[in-house]
């Protein structure tokens, strides 16, 4: 089981200050010590609903991707020149900052996250020759509210259901910058899930001509989001919010029905750095939006239009 979170500071999530108790909040299970054990890791897997893997991968690599990472936003202007660009210190205001452009052409960020030490894990954990999306997600989160309480199912799941994210920290991320955090036993919670985890954030009514104009422009009539209050989810599914502090090295995976949010930045200046990449079982079939070499995503081409 995870570690009790003892002596932790007060932690926030969306606004929202997180309950502390003991039964409401803990840390991650650190499973570093079953890294080749691929059958250890499945069980836990099973159990958890996840896998933190600390200090596993090349701390080198990492840090030589957050520098690609840091060289491009400083060149698209999002960092304050008066800091070094590795520090990604913002401007004020900085928010939300969605960047998958930074990862295109990025060989340092693909041999991170494409080859080596990764993909081997991923071989091992699902006993076979396995497939990436194509699509990295790369958030540069400035000062504010986290990522609100989701699955991944909703933005992902046209083809197989078995696939897993990888959430990969670019540097140190202390509670204060705001790391990822997982609701403990969400994933068995299909009671609570099954009206909500399976539908589609790309679906659209074509009989309802302000949907098709939605859909049109990229929109969604259903965001995929869970709630906009980790404290209420928590309530409601039980369990702990998981959560620890980050390292280069660090990476944490888990399945398409884990409930999970972020903390949120709430340092003056910092940006927190991270991706969210895709594997799956080459065998099994892949979601269309997310292949290729420019993935449609949740543009119009990658709707699917139905009567209502």
């Amino acid at each position: 089981m995870s570690t009790t979170a003892t002596a932790l500071p007060q932690l926030y999530s969306y606004g929202h200050a997180l309950d502390m108790a003991d039964d409401k909040i803990g840390l991650l299970r650190d499973s570093a010590d079953a890294a080749t054990d691929f059958e250890e890791l499945r069980r836990r897997f099973a159990t958890d609903g996840y896998l933190y893997m600390k200090g596993v991968l090349d701390k080198d690599k990492v840090r030589a991707a957050r520098r690609s990472i840091t060289d491009r936003l400083a060149a698209a202007g999002m960092l304050d020149p008066a800091y070094p660009a590795i520090d990604a210190c913002c401007p004020a205001d900085s928010g939300y900052g969605f960047r998958p452009d930074v990862t295109e052409h990025n060989p340092e960020v693909h041999a991170l996250l494409y080859e080596g030490e990764l993909t081997e894990f991923y071989r091992g954990f699902f006993a076979e020759n396995i497939r990436h999306y194509d699509f990295t997600w790369l958030r540069a989160i400035g000062p504010g509210k986290g990522t609100n309480p989701h699955c991944d199912l909703p933005y992902m799941g046209r083809g197989t259901h078995q696939h897993m994210t990888c959430w990969m920290p670019y540097g140190d991320i202390s509670f204060e910058l705001g790391g990822l955090m997982v609701l403990e036993g969400s994933h068995k919670r299909m009671d609570l899930l099954e009206n909500y985890v399976y539908r589609d954030v790309d679906t659209y009514c074509e009989n309802k001509p302000e949907q098709v104009a939605k859909a049109k422009d990229g929109g969604w009539t259903f965001t995929g989001t869970l709630s906009h209050n980790p404290p209420v989810v928590r309530n409601k599914f039980g369990g702990r919010w998981l959560t620890t502090e980050f390292e280069p090295g660090d990476f944490l995976t888990f399945g398409m029905f884990l409930v999970h949010a972020s903390l949120d930045n709430r340092t003056e200046n910092r940006l927190r750095i991270s991706s969210d990449s895709r594997y799956q079982r080459a065998s099994e079939p892949i979601d269309e939006r997310w292949v290729g070499a420019k993935p449609p995503g949740h543009a119009f081409a990658g709707k699917r239009g139905r009567i209502c």
